[in-house]
């Protein structure tokens, strides 16, 4: 008999059934769905606090940075890295500890944090940041051969950064047309590559490499034009 002819005591009685046999696996369902809830909940305002914790580090470390309190900021870096490895806060400690050193002429203890976030960041963008500044750092301690090979992968969005610090490169190496090369293809990206095309012409302008003049491709057999009339054949 279809549930709407049931009598008010018939359907009192179906429902007592329904409860009875599924009522446990109803109630569990309900329990688990709470608990994943108020669980996401616990999550998402731990990891907030976490997050305004590592801020909070990251700002004590920039003004640290700012008085050129070398030891407190690496304190602080230090510390992010520890307590909140993987997060962007740490990866951006790791680079201003590594800049504060380079600052200082302290290439060598640049080295380790900028390894750091360029074997371990989860951001590809920050990692390319740090191996960019790596491989100048690289240049500086006349390693050219090892900036190389750290610039040999995809640059993404750092391009003409890439070609400017490879030129970099070739030109501790001596070898300046591969130098011209990478400078005249930072010069290509153009204004989207974020470099300074003065800087740029002037880096290619002080290899001192012999351009060719657009006159040189003339040929010499043309003669120059005249302006008087031309010369009267002989009888």
């Amino acid at each position: 008999m279809a549930e709407e002819y049931l009598t008010d005591d018939e359907q009192l009685e179906h429902v007592k059934r329904v409860v009875a046999e599924y009522g446990p696996w109803t109630v569990g369902a309900v329990v688990l769905g709470l608990a994943f809830v108020f669980g996401y909940r616990y999550y998402q305002g731990h990891e907030d606090q976490r997050a305004l914790a590592a801020a909070a580090q990251f700002e004590g470390m920039a003004s640290a940075v700012q008085r050129n309190d070398q030891a407190k900021a690496r304190q602080i870096a230090d510390g992010l890295s520890k307590d909140f490895s993987g997060s962007p806060y740490a990866d951006q400690a790791q680079l201003a500890l590594a800049g504060l050193y380079v600052d200082q002429g302290e290439d060598a203890n640049a080295v380790a944090p900028l390894t750091a976030v360029m074997d371990h960041s989860k951001d590809g963008e920050l990692k390319r940041v740090a191996r960019l500044r790596l491989a100048r750092v690289m240049i500086d301690q006349g390693k050219p051969d090892d900036a190389l090979n750290l610039l040999s992968g995809d640059p993404g969005a750092f391009a003409a950064r890439y070609h400017d610090v490879r030129g970099d490169a070739y030109h501790a190496k001596k070898d300046l047309q591969k130098a011209a090369e990478e400078y005249r293809a930072a010069l290509a990206q153009g204004n989207g590559g974020g470099m300074d095309a003065a800087l740029l012409t002037l880096k290619i302008a002080d290899l001192g490499l012999a351009s060719t003049p657009a006159s040189a491709a003339i040929p010499a057999v043309i003669a120059p034009a005249t302006t008087g009339p031309a010369p009267k054949a002989n009888p």
